[in-house]
């Protein structure tokens, strides 16, 4: 494809050079989002011992049981109260019942716990009125977890449900794969920064913040370097501090115009480069390659040009960096519900906007599809995945969808 570098061709060889980070140890509490490090253990058994799921009364099913009703529900002698926290002294015997709290070990003689509004209870008796099966309202020993069982393997993403099962098992420390430094530089003579005074001459420098954000929501910590002028030594001095970091992220300077020195100067630092256009569409000028041991990306200057080529490339870096084994977006079948076509050479990502209706997801454009257009990105919560051979696409023909958010189910 006229030197273009297909897509599926760029992210296996991005992944074929990137390896996971090594692991540090981390408080519980800073753990949400990271990736598990080592296997995971149960110490215990959890429950540690059978207890009752109700406020209730533990009894004898025996006792309770239908056939043994004459005329009247049966009367049990209460011999103990035992709350959440404590052990019964005592263990329940034939025509008798202790008075239990949600949580507490389910004493010695009883299989069965009695919920508290199927009783009516007195001053030392209570009387069952509404039989429960046996075994009902207990919570076996391990029925969660048993002892010795392997919880979470490494690789595993910590969400709340994982940190609440590591505070079960008594885990505060954790051993997690690091986060990736990005390194963030953007180029371009017509940039100025956010606390910049500028003209009408000049651009905000928005990919720095944007791949930024994008940085962080993929697991790493961007390191923002500014704006490199156009002039091979700033920009040369620029990447040299991004060299201390995981991956550099250049935005911009990427093409073949005059002013686009991020080929010189990648040379000039020993860059051994892997690829320098895609076929796709946003997004065809985009460099990648390692320099002195740091991953290098060039992206391209237009806002959705780069957000997008961060996407489909540097992100599947950085999950895989942090120690992550899911690395695509999810995606969807979806009805397209406009027509659209395209020369068959390159792949198109559009932006749309997936919705239900009547059970089936359908998929439209957020509407102007320009590289410069952010607004199609704001409004997008997936990117319409238009394969390279395709010519023509018709209002009604499924399509293959990335799921950027969930808002829509």
């Amino acid at each position: 494809m006229d030197g273009l570098t297909r897509l599926e061709d760029a992210q296996q060889t991005v992944l074929d050079v990137t390896e996971p980070l090594g692991c540090e140890k981390v408080g519980l509490l800073d753990a949400l989002g990271r990736v598990l490090g080592e296997d995971i253990i149960a110490p215990r058994a959890n429950p540690p011992w059978n207890n009752s799921a109700m406020d209730g009364f533990a009894v004898r099913w025996e006792d309770i049981k239908k056939e043994h009703e004459i005329t009247t529900p049966p009367v049990l002698n209460i011999i103990e109260d035992v709350p959440a926290g404590k052990v019964a002294m005592k263990a329940v015997g034939p025509r008798e019942a202790i008075r239990i709290m949600t949580g507490a070990p389910v004493p010695n003689g009883a299989d069965t716990v009695v919920r508290v509004e199927f009783t009516e209870p007195a001053a030392d008796s209570v009387r069952i009125m509404q039989q429960e099966p046996q075994g009902a309202n207990i919570r076996a020993k391990g029925e969660d977890v048993q002892e010795g069982e392997c919880i979470m393997a490494k690789g595993v993403p910590l969400r709340p449900a994982e940190v609440g099962m590591l505070a079960i098992l008594a885990k505060s420390f954790i051993f997690v794969h690091h986060r990736p430094r990005v390194a963030i530089l953007a180029t371009g003579d017509e940039l100025a920064d956010l606390d910049e005074r500028f003209d009408e001459h000049k651009i905000v420098n928005s990919n720095s913040y944007g791949i930024a954000a994008a940085v962080e929501e993929a697991g790493g910590i961007p390191v923002l370097l500014g704006i490199a002028k156009d002039d091979p030594s700033s920009l040369k001095e620029k990447i040299a501090h991004g060299l201390k970091c995981d991956i550099l992220v250049l935005s911009g300077g990427v093409s073949m115009g005059d002013y686009d020195f991020t080929k010189v100067v990648f040379a000039e630092l020993g860059a051994d480069m892997h690829f320098w256009k895609l076929a796709i569409r946003p997004g065809q000028p985009v460099a990648f390659g390692t320099i002195q041991g740091t991953l290098a990306f060039g992206l391209p200057g237009n806002p959705v040009s780069s957000m997008m080529t961060f996407e489909q490339l540097v992100r599947l870096a950085l999950l895989k960096m942090g120690g992550h084994r899911l690395l695509k977006r999810p995606t969807v079948q979806a009805r397209f519900q406009e027509s659209f076509s395209k020369q068959p050479d390159r792949r198109h990502f559009l932006r749309g906007i997936i919705e239900r209706n009547n059970g089936e997801l359908t998929v439209r454009t957020t509407g102007k599809q320009g590289s410069g257009i952010l607004t199609s990105m704001v409004k997008a919560n997936g990117l319409i995945d238009i394969p390279e051979e395709i010519e023509q696409i018709h209002a009604g023909d499924m399509v293959t969808v990335q799921v950027l958010s969930q808002n829509f189910q």
